[in-house]
Order: C-alpha cells, then sequence, then structure tokens
C-alpha cells in the first residue's frame, strides 16, 4: 500500500472516534498495552509531558513544544485530531511523521494488530511512540485524546502532568458532572509527579487535590499565583507583562489564550525548578513562534484580510464563552458566521450563546457526526439568529465570502471538522491554481 492507501485503511478498518463518535472508544488499556509490548515499550526511552483538560490542551502542548524546542531539546508532539493531514497528529520539532514511515508501520505490525481490533486512537498512539524512539527525541508533549484515566496516552511515567481545565463535554463517556469528568481527567496523575492545574472550581478542585494526595504528587494550581500583570493585543500577537520575567510575546491570539498562558507559564517553571535547562530567552523565543515552530493551526487563525476571515476550532460550551465574547468586540461593517457542530456537543446552549447581530451561513461538515444544516438552522432561527443553510463548508464560505464587504469580519468555526473542511478546501483550491 502506498501513503494514501494506507491511511484509508486506518480509516476503514480502525474505528475513528472523530468519524463515528461514541462507538469508536474502547474502555480500558488491553490494546494500548498489547501494542506497547509488541513495539518494546519505546515511550520508556525518553522523557515526556502529559497534557490533559477540557479546553486548551492543544495550545499548551504545542506552546510547551516551543518552549522546549527553543532550549535545543528534540522533541516530539502527540496531538489530536487533525485538521487536514492525517500526519500532523505526530511531529519532531515541528516536522510531520514521514509519510514512508507511516506506510512501513502499518504493513510491519498488520498482522499483530489486525486480530486485535484496535481503534484508530490506540493505533496511531503507539505509532507515534514508536515514531519518537526511532526520532531519538529527548522529550515528547503527549496530548490526552479524551479523558485521561483510560486514556491510550496513560501508559506513560511523564516528568510532569498538566490539566488545562474542566467542563461539561463527552458527557457519556466521562460523566454528567464536572466533578466526574474531573475524575477521569485526574486519572493521569503519577505517582510523585508533579501536575499544574490550569482552572479548577469548587466542584473540581477537591477531586484533583485528593488524587494529589492519593498519588503523592504535588499539585498546583495556576489560579492560586498569577504570572500575569496584564495583556495587551498587537497586530498577530498577544503581549503579556509577567509579574517576575518582563514582556513575553506569544503568536496565539484568541482571548481564551490568557488562561492558557497562566498554565504553560506555571508548567514551565515546575520543569525550571526540576532541574530541566529553560532559560528565560528560551521561554520568550518559544513562545513568539508557537505556530511556526510547531505547526499549529486553527486557533484563531486569521487566513485572509479584506475582509478579515479568522478561523477557530473551539467546538463545545466551555470555548465558545470566550470566542463568543471575542467575536462581539470585533470592529467591523457586518459580522459573517460559518457554523456547525457535531452530534455529542451541547448545540441549543451554543447556539444561545452566538452574537445575534452576525449574519449566519448554516452547515455541516463532512463528517458522519456532524449535524444536518437544516437542524443547526432550525435551532438558530429558534434563537433569533438570521442566516440560510448550505449543505457544505465550501459553499457557506463561498456565500459568505461573496455577500461580504472589505471592512466585514467572517468568522468560520463551531466544530474542529468545520474548520478541517475550509482548511483542506482552501489547501486544494491553491495547489490546482499554482
Amino acid at each position: 500500500m502506498n501513503y494514501e492507501e494506507t491511511v484509508k485503511y486506518l480509516y476503514e478498518q480502525t474505528p475513528v472516534f472523530e468519524k463515528v463518535g461514541a462507538s469508536a472508544y474502547k474502555e480500558g488499556l488491553t490494546n494500548t498495552l498489547a501494542l506497547d509490548a509488541r513495539l518494546g515499550h519505546p515511550h520508556r526511552h525518553y522523557k515526556t509531558i502529559h497534557v490533559a483538560g477540557t479546553n486548551g490542551k492543544g495550545s499548551v502542548s504545542h506552546s510547551l513544544a516551543a518552549i522546549l524546542q527553543a532550549s535545543g531539546m528534540r522533541v516530539g508532539l502527540y496531538t489530536s485530531p487533525h485538521l487536514v493531514d492525517f500526519r500532523e497528529r505526530m511531529r519532531v520539532n515541528g516536522e510531520c511523521v514521514d509519510e514512508e514511515y507511516v506506510v512501513d508501520f502499518v504493513a510491519k505490525h498488520r498482522e499483530f494488530f489486525d486480530p486485535l481490533h484496535p481503534s484508530f486512537f490506540e493505533l496511531t498512539t503507539a505509532m507515534a511512540f514508536d515514531w519518537f524512539y526511532r526520532q531519538h527525541v529527548d522529550v515528547a508533549v503527549m496530548e490526552v485524546g479524551l479523558g485521561g484515566r483510560l486514556d491510550c496516552t496513560n501508559i506513560i511515567t511523564p516528568s510532569l502532568c498538566v490539566i488545562t481545565n474542566i467542563s461539561l463535554d463527552h458527557t457519556k463517556l466521562l460523566g454528567d458532572t464536572r466533578a466526574k469528568i474531573a475524575a477521569e481527567k485526574a486519572g493521569i496523575i503519577k505517582p510523585g509527579v508533579p501536575v499544574v492545574v490550569g482552572e479548577a472550581d469548587e466542584e473540581t478542585r477537591p477531586v484533583f487535590e485528593e488524587k494529589a494526595r492519593e498519588m503523592n504528587a504535588p499539585i498546583f494550581f495556576a489560579e492560586d499565583t498569577s504570572y500575569i500583570v496584564e495583556v495587551s493585543e498587537g497586530p498577530g500577537h498577544l503581549l503579556y507583562q509577567t509579574r517576575n520575567w518582563g514582556y513575553v510575546v506569544c503568536d496565539l491570539c484568541g482571548n481564551y489564550q490568557v488562561r492558557n498562558m497562566e498554565t504553560i507559564l506555571h508548567a514551565t517553571h515546575i520543569l525550571r525548578e526540576s532541574g530541566w535547562n529553560i532559560t528565560m530567552d528560551d521561554i520568550k523565543t518559544g513562545l513568539k513562534e508557537v505556530c511556526s515552530s510547531t505547526g499549529l493551526i486553527g486557533r484563531w487563525q486569521v487566513i485572509s484580510e479584506d475582509p478579515k476571515v479568522v478561523v477557530d476550532t473551539g467546538h463545545n460550551v466551555g470555548g465558545w464563552q470566550w470566542i463568543s465574547q471575542q467575536l462581539c468586540q470585533q470592529k467591523c461593517r457586518k459580522l459573517r458566521i460559518v457554523f456547525g457542530m457535531v452530534d455529542d456537543k451541547d448545540l441549543d446552549t451554543v447556539m444561545g450563546m452566538l452574537p445575534p447581530e452576525a449574519e449566519y451561513y448554516f452547515s455541516r461538515a463532512s463528517s458522519k457526526r456532524a449535524i444536518p444544516e437544516q437542524v443547526v438552522w432550525q435551532t438558530g432561527e429558534c434563537k433569533g439568529l438570521q442566516g440560510k443553510a448550505f449543505p457544505t463548508v465550501p459553499e457557506a464560505f463561498e456565500a459568505a465570502l461573496a455577500d461580504a464587504s472589505p471592512d466585514d469580519f467572517i468568522f468560520v468555526g463551531g466544530s474542529s471538522y468545520v474548520v478541517a473542511d475550509l482548511l483542506a478546501w482552501l489547501q486544494q483550491k491553491d495547489s490546482t491554481t499554482r
């Protein structure tokens, strides 16, 4: 099989959560441990940092990877889902995994894992562990896929655990209260390993504290000691005035990134206190070029000007509390929003948070889990949102673009898959016009 055929095989032969939802979730680590043993426990040969949470874990993971790269380390980064290319899931110093390696891995181990019937995520996690070992990384930043306690990544013994925050998401799998979800996320806490919690409340903090006591793990809550004094926005960046480290520039621009930055700075401080050779210059250099050094896309990403077009992968209530606020702050003639969601999200609550003054282009991502555009449109009508329904994201975007004047603002989001559809279409369109 070539690369395209191999990726098609992975999608068709293994249950993919991004495609089919909860039916792809395999509870327990039996398959993961079997695959790990088959590969010789590759993750034991390098340091790891484990990042969980409801929102922000992708941004935090990429930011920590950027800082570690700036310090001179060879850094593996495992995240999900990908937006355009499967290879985005595993990178070394910002470079995606080789197509040849993906093909060879499947060809070499297929006879072993076929009888196991692993999930897509179980298989790709094993692939990432092995790839990082073969690439001789110094450290790998591993983002949890779902939950924590039973996530495939949770066979590692990391140098640091990070839990960004907790909100109600994937409730059918993780629990219907923040405390239950926190218990699942807290499952990544390991004996004696320090853990940084970005955001907690009266419901989740006791869960984290109890688990940390049980594991004899030092725990640090970012909210207890703020590193950030003031934040200002510049072209393509946020400028942070910090309490002890002077000014720090970061190229991640969403309002929600301020909370993430507190988590990142606390995590970096713990690594420095633990003896990691990370200088202040490394921190500043890494944060200034997170996107360019790690390949991060889809986080309040400006993809064009006149009209300004921004995409963001925020996809749940916790994320939209920030996105909606930032959309309302835009100074433009008309706000136009291309919007769609998938079926395990709280469509009604999120749509109640959307700016009523915007013009909407309701759509459906190319995923079996996508909510039909007519359902999204009807829900919008009930919320007083004016717009039309379109069968695909590119059609919705083209309609918004055709309606827009240069001083309008177009936002595309509601789901990672909506953003993925647009970015993939734009990439294909660009390649055909070259």
